[in-house]
């Protein structure tokens, strides 16, 4: 009776939260009689497993795994969040969490780092796009749900963590990392000589209102002399779409920023520029990798298309799927994959990512050693060998300091789209 009774209640909500499309498809090619089958076959697990399992369990435990594995079977996208993963999520949008500073997601079981996220403790500890973690404090991560692994590596702020990365060609090692307040400034921004540069970490609340405060700064300081912008969205791993549309509209004045298409044709959407360019019509170069993920990839393809802006790096993420958040009263809320993410030409940006329209690579830059000859102080009994005194001591000062010059690390993608800003400014009549 109980089983009949929670079959019974799993339909009659199936029922009623189901979308109108949904309803069409199941009146066109599925049997509602089958499907009640299946749902009672749900109801017969559960009560088995609550009766003979060798350990006694929560029912809220049972079927909040149950919905679960319902929606991490669809993609790794969608996912149940009970209400303290729901109220966490909420606050990481507006911009504060506590953790370590990675955006994550799923892959093969195991946790994959989509990118490390500026200023935090992942990312002074090294961790990479593409680094996978195989455990988390010694434990294994394998068999965890995202939502349990995302709470393992949350915790008091100052608590250490280690864990254990696999990285493409070299054996796993461990990395400690302190855990601490993330305080997310989505924007940063400075001048590169004549070259406006402003990086966007992530697309959180106020990404839009930051990036025009940035860009107005950087007027302020270059005034008429300001060549250009480079917009660096590498390893940001997306965010907010309201606020990927704003910024895509920043340097639009026309024309569609991005579409979604879902199962229902009639919930697609279109987003649109509006007039004004917080540029004044400025070449934009924009910066992507392999951690530029979602929001990025739409702010990327939108300004591509538009021929507004110069894509220099590697190709994205390719995460091109749109989730909807859907409160569940009472239990927190589900993330559901509910359309694909398309650029104004129509390109889906699912699984495909975006190429940049310059491939340069990341790369160390070094300056190659100048080698010479003997030179007549070199020789055995030289006339005035070692007499320079003072200026000898000044030159070799002078050449450590070069050293320790030549060890500073150069960034090679944001050289290269300095430089062509300036070509582009050079030959198009700018100052």
């Amino acid at each position: 009776m109980k089983t009949k009774l929670i079959a019974l209640t799993l339909l009659a909500t199936t029922l009623a939260f189901a979308p109108q499309g949904s309803k069409q498809a199941w009146a066109e090619g599925q049997n509602p009689a089958e499907t009640y089958e299946l749902l009672n076959l749900f109801g017969d697990v559960f009560e088995r497993v609550r009766a003979n399992y060798v350990e006694e369990t929560a029912d809220r435990d049972l079927i909040e795994a149950a919905v679960n594995g319902m929606l991490k079977s669809l993609d790794p996208h969608s996912s149940y969040m009970n209400k303290k993963t729901y109220g966490d999520m909420q606050v990481q949008t507006r911009g504060q969490f506590g953790g370590l500073g990675i955006e994550v997601t799923m892959e093969g079981g195991l946790i994959k780092v989509v990118s490390p996220i500026d200023d935090t403790p992942a990312f002074r500890a090294g961790l990479k796009t593409n680094d996978f973690l195989t455990h988390l404090d010694g434990e294994a991560v394998m068999g965890l749900t995202l939502e349990k692994a995302v709470e393992k590596m949350r915790g008091k702020v100052g608590t250490d963590i280690t864990v254990t990365v696999r990285r493409e060609g070299q054996d796993a090692f461990d990395v400690t990392i302190t855990r601490a307040i993330i305080k997310l400034r989505s924007v940063r921004s400075r001048t590169e000589d004549k070259v406006g540069y402003v990086r966007i970490t992530s697309f959180s609340e106020n990404t839009s209102k930051g990036l025009g405060d940035a860009v107005d700064k950087l007027k302020e300081e270059m005034g008429d002399q300001m060549q250009g912008l480079v917009l660096d969205l590498r390893n940001n791993p997306g965010g907010l779409l309201d606020q990927a549309v704003a910024v895509s509209d920043a340097f639009l004045d026309k024309g569609e920023i991005v579409s979604t298409r879902s199962r229902d044709p009639d919930e697609s959407q279109r987003f649109n520029a509006r007039p004004g360019d917080i540029t004044g019509g400025l070449p934009v170069v924009i910066l992507i990798n392999g951690g530029s993920a979602s929001a990025s990839e739409i702010v990327a393809g939108a300004l591509q298309d538009h021929g507004r802006a110069i894509l220099l790096g590697t190709k994205t993420f390719g995460k091109g799927s749109v989730q909807t958040i859907v409160p569940l009263p009472g239990h927190g809320a589900m993330r559901l994959t509910t359309a694909r993410y398309y650029t104004p030409s129509g390109r889906s940006i699912q699984a495909t990512g975006i190429e940049p329209d310059i491939q340069v690579a990341p790369a160390k830059v070094e300056e190659l050693e100048t080698r010479h000859g003997r030179r007549e102080a070199d020789l055995r009994g030289a006339l005035d060998k070692g007499k320079n005194g003072p200026a000898e001591e000044e030159e070799n000062k002078t050449d450590k300091a070069e050293d320790e010059k030549k060890k500073e690390v150069l960034d090679f993608q944001l050289m290269r789209a300095v430089d062509l800003i300036k070509g582009i400014a050079m030959f198009g009549g700018q100052k």
